[in-house]
């Protein structure tokens, strides 16, 4: 997949060989359903990230496989049982194009991974007196 480097994320998927490209404008079609208005997309660390409070979310394709980083090891712990069909690390969850992640399980991780930055921004905001 690497050509240039990507200077926004149309970019990067102009890039990215099918079909895993329409699966990852899938997955960011899901992802955009369930964010709030203000969270923005650009590229982070090489990859597509939506950022809410600091960044939220990412994916990225690979030569064998897309991945989906929810930037939490704690939510990929928390939702273990329904991603054991999955390859995970403690930052990354893995698929093909032929077994991509369900929409609602994506719903479901980003909600979860919003809920995360809301409470880490109240936090700070403690913190910060």
């Amino acid at each position: 997949m690497k050509h240039k480097k990507p200077q926004d994320v149309d970019e990067y998927l102009e890039q990215v060989s099918e079909p895993a490209r329409e699966t990852l404008i899938k997955l960011q079609a899901t992802i955009r359903s369930v964010v709030p208005k203000e969270t923005t997309e650009k590229i982070s660390y090489g990859m597509p990230t939506f950022h809410y409070l600091g960044a939220l979310v990412g994916f990225a394709a690979f030569s064998k496989h897309c991945s989906f980083f929810p930037y939490s090891a704690a939510l990929i712990r928390e939702f273990q049982d329904e991603l054991k069909t999955y390859e995970t690390s403690k930052g990354t969850i893995r698929f093909t194009v032929d077994k991509p992640l369900p929409a609602s399980l994506v719903k479901k991780l980003v909600k979860a991974r919003i809920a995360q930055q809301i409470a880490q921004n109240e936090r700070d905001k403690k913190r910060a007196g």
